[in-house]
């Protein structure tokens, strides 16, 4: 397997990482600029070539039998432990810093690599650099990248790669899918939605495509709950989940955050805003009239997602596959959320169903 780091743009036709598992996009070959430009300059000077992307025990693993080394096995598919070339010079070979979590690698012509030592593994920046390259196991550590832009370590000239990949990823295919959202995060505006049961994997897949986002606004809608010892077990996993440099915001007024964001939105979840627009409306009280009382709040809400600037995922559960509903409160709640649910759908970019951790576009 042979990946160039400076892959072609999607633009030209072929999607993020076409190339392979852990390709990035980048705007085509290296310019002549920088050191050592000039007419005898060899092509291979401000290259930064993968030749392997898998971590040391290959991909798939020797003598393992989970489900993603198997589905490469039937497929006679193998990808190769991690192997780069900087200015057509092994990675290994060049001048190098070790820094904690990886190497500060210099290339024969100025270029500057970010390398992460192996999985799980994140590379500290060396101070002021703005990285030509950064090869990263954004498999195990998304997040990092996320860390990398919001430090200046990592550009939009950087040339991006997943590195050290295996089994901790189901399949190429799915690690693809991640790497469309990290390698460019898109600027907004941008909706997505995320529909899902309960346990469904929607919160995670959420977290997931914002993961390598420089900065991120968290709005946790559901609060704290006192006395409700399962609940607040629920919001510290939440919290020990999400990347620590994130932003929380917790609150049910979604649209003035919608308002007012430009950079990247998290809503979790529509369902407890709902619930605390109806308690606020007393709709809970008036079944019969409850869709009505809570109206003016879901007008007002989808008009935010239509007008917002902001890159923005939000997480909906999705009650229209559930049970019905014994009483009459919970019968209007279902049916104020599947309403919700099907505007913002409407107003959104994308649309998603989570089951069993599962992601599947929705037309």
């Amino acid at each position: 397997m042979n990946t160039e780091v400076n892959a072609p743009d999607p633009a030209d036709g072929a999607p993020p990482g076409s190339t392979g598992p852990g390709a990035a996009p980048g705007s085509g070959a290296a310019s002549g600029s920088g050191p050592g430009a000039g007419g005898a300059r060899p092509a291979a000077a401000g290259r930064v070539e993968v030749l392997g992307v898998a971590a040391a025990g290959g991909w798939p693993e020797d003598g393992c039998r989970c489900a993603s080394c198997n589905r490469l096995r039937a497929r006679g598919v193998r990808y190769e432990r991690f192997a780069a070339t900087v200015g057509g010079v092994p990675w290994a070979e060049c001048a190098r810093t070790d820094v904690p979590g990886g190497h500060d690698v210099r290339g024969p012509y100025g270029e500057r690599v970010l390398v992460a030592a192996g999985p799980g593994s994140r590379p500290e920046p060396a101070p002021g650099v703005r990285y030509d390259a950064a090869l990263l196991d954004l498999v195990g550590a998304p997040e990092h990248l996320g860390r990398l832009r919001s430090a200046g370590a990592v550009t939009d000239a950087t040339r991006l790669a997943a590195v050290h990949v295996d089994h901790r990823v189901r399949s190429p295919a799915e690690l693809e899918r991640r790497l469309r959202f990290w390698l460019r995060p898109g600027a907004g505006p941008w909706r997505t939605l995320l529909l899902g049961g309960a346990r469904s994997g929607k919160s995670a897949e959420a977290e997931l495509r914002l993961a390598a986002c420089p900065e991120v606004t968290y709005v946790a809608t559901g609060g704290t709950r006192d006395g409700d010892a399962e609940w607040a077990a629920r919001v510290a996993a939440h919290r020990r989940r999400r990347p620590a440099r994130w932003r929380t915001a917790e609150t049910t007024d979604v649209a003035g955050v919608l308002g007012s964001a430009a950079g990247a939105v998290l809503v979790d979840g529509l369902g407890t805003w709902l619930a605390a627009a109806m308690d606020e409306t007393g709709a809970w009280d008036d079944p019969a009239a409850a869709v009505r009382r809570v109206l003016p709040r879901v007008d007002a809400l989808v008009a935010a997602w239509r007008g917002t600037a902001a890159h923005v995922v939000a997480v909906s559960d999705e009650v229209g596959l559930s049970v019905v509903p014994a009483t009459p409160s919970g019968r209007a709640f279902r049916d104020a959320l599947g309403l919700l649910n099907q505007r913002l759908a409407a107003e959104s970019e994308e649309t998603a169903l989570v089951v069993a951790g599962r992601v599947t576009e929705l037309p």
